[in-house]
């Protein structure tokens, strides 16, 4: 692609793309809506992997958070007022059944999200819901969490209850986010909760999620007619490290299990022989038929991109046997992330070619620094603001080849928990002072403003 460095980034207009083109952005249940004891909540993993010290970086927790619970109708102006038509949230699955199951669902957290949703429709934002975006009732982690099969079949009456109750009013659906994450910082790296250090378990843990994923879209679509459903990946363009053919081989692998394991299967392909192969007894327990469910049809594939990785081949260092290498002299976010709009062409122009999904929505991108509020109250993000707009003009470039790309949302309305890191990292539009729970619109989200209302030329 062009270098964004070296454009007109001030040629950017919201009319390049097409008048139905969803713009939006994307919030996480745990990560904003704090309450974690009202309403007769259960406890999620993640309250229980925050109450662990050493676990989160700050010793932090999401039991306030951004108080959402209590100040949605004024976050939902804050998106109204960017200009989106479009809003992601997930559903806190321990707000409907408190220990993951049961006959009766929990009507004090159907009703929250009910209330929700109708803002939404009241200030013109279209429903994008997410049900999984990791806070699994720990009453199911007892019990063995995604490593037990019976949490695929409890996370399917959980679906069929909430597409029950929400499903007159929302329309798009995304199974999980991240499953990756799920499965590999949660399982293998313990980094995210509950926290386990198993590759076995990971690979199953990833299986199941993909299993219910599959299970849970024609009860969706049952609930819900004119649903359309899919899941949010986390996506990487891989380069090798060098020209070598070692390392060239080592990214290969190390796509076999970033990319392909997901995408391989949920396109009717089942997991990458290669890298089944390589995984030898530690690969998941496949029931007859699940191959088959995991690849049901979807309507839209959602992409989550935030950095490429760089990839070199490592004897002896873990089953790939590869390693992820920091490319010299790039800008990065303050999170360490390699900024790379380049890299999302590069990737959605791979997924589009190989994989050939109807429709693509970018259901992440975003950047976090080490944001200064000024003496006069404004938060003057630009490096923020540089990163969205050069995302932006790679994204133009990428509807221009074609690429069926047909929404974005940013990362993210607010400034929230981020996991591991607590609230060191800042990654929203609006600044939170968590302290006071004052929201400020930063310079990043004034431009996301003026983009959307045709306001920036």
């Amino acid at each position: 692609m062009q270098n964004t460095n070296n454009i007109d980034l001030s040629s950017l207009q919201r009319r390049d793309f097409a008048s139905d083109f969803r713009w939006g952005c994307s919030t996480s249940s745990y990560q904003i809506e704090g309450a974690v004891d009202q309403d007769e909540r259960g406890e999620s993993i993640w309250d229980r992997f925050c109450a662990t010290p050493g676990h989160i970086r700050d010793g932090s927790s999401g039991a306030m958070a951004c108080d959402h619970y209590r100040r949605w109708p004024q976050d939902l102006d804050l998106a109204r007022n960017l200009g989106t038509n479009a809003y992601r949230f997930s559903i806190a699955w321990p707000r409907i059944f408190a220990n993951g199951r049961g006959r009766a669902a929990n009507q004090k957290g159907l009703d929250f999200y009910s209330r929700l949703v109708d803002g939404m429709l009241e200030r013109g934002l279209e429903p994008w819901v997410t049900l999984y975006h990791w806070d699994l009732p720990q009453a199911l982690q007892d019990q063995g969490g995604w490593a037990n099969r019976d949490t695929v079949d409890a996370f399917v009456d959980y679906t069929d209850v909430v597409s029950r109750h929400l499903g007159d009013r929302i329309k798009h659906w995304i199974t999980h986010n991240e499953p990756w994450c799920t499965a590999f910082h949660g399982h293998y790296e313990g980094v995210h909760a509950p926290g386990l250090k198993d590759f076995k378990t990971a690979l199953q843990v990833c299986h199941n999620v993909l299993v219910s994923h599959g299970l849970a879209i024609p009860v969706i679509r049952r609930n819900v007619p004119a649903a359309r459903v899919g899941a949010a990946l986390s996506l990487h363009p891989l380069k090798p490290a060098s020209d070598s053919a070692q390392d060239a081989a080592a990214t290969l692998r190390h796509d076999g299990l970033r990319n392909r394991w997901f995408l391989d299967p949920l396109h009717g392909r089942g997991y990458p022989a290669d890298i089944w192969q390589r995984v030898g007894d530690n690969a998941p327990q496949v029931q007859p038929g699940d191959l088959e469910v995991i690849a049901t049809a979807t309507d839209f594939l959602g992409v989550n991109y935030y950095f490429p990785e760089i990839v070199a081949d490592a004897p002896g260092q873990g089953v790939l046997a590869t390693r992820v290498v920091e490319a010299e002299n790039v800008e990065r976010t303050a999170f360490g992330w390699e900024v790379s709009p380049e890299g999302m062409v590069t990737l959605l122009s791979r997924v589009a070619r190989d994989y050939q999904p109807a429709e693509i929505y970018l259901t992440e991108n975003g950047s976090t620094y080490d944001d200064v509020v000024g003496a006069d109250g404004q938060i003057e993000d630009h490096q923020r603001r540089r990163y969205l707009m050069r995302h932006l003009a790679a994204l133009k470039e990428i509807v221009a080849l074609g690429i069926p790309v047909k929404g974005y949302f940013a990362w993210s309305l607010l400034d929230n928990f981020e996991w591991a890191e607590g609230y060191i990292r800042r990654f929203g539009l609006t600044h939170v002072d968590f302290a006071t729970q004052q929201r400020r619109l930063k310079a990043s989200g004034q431009w996301y403003r003026d983009f959307l209302r045709g306001e920036t030329a």
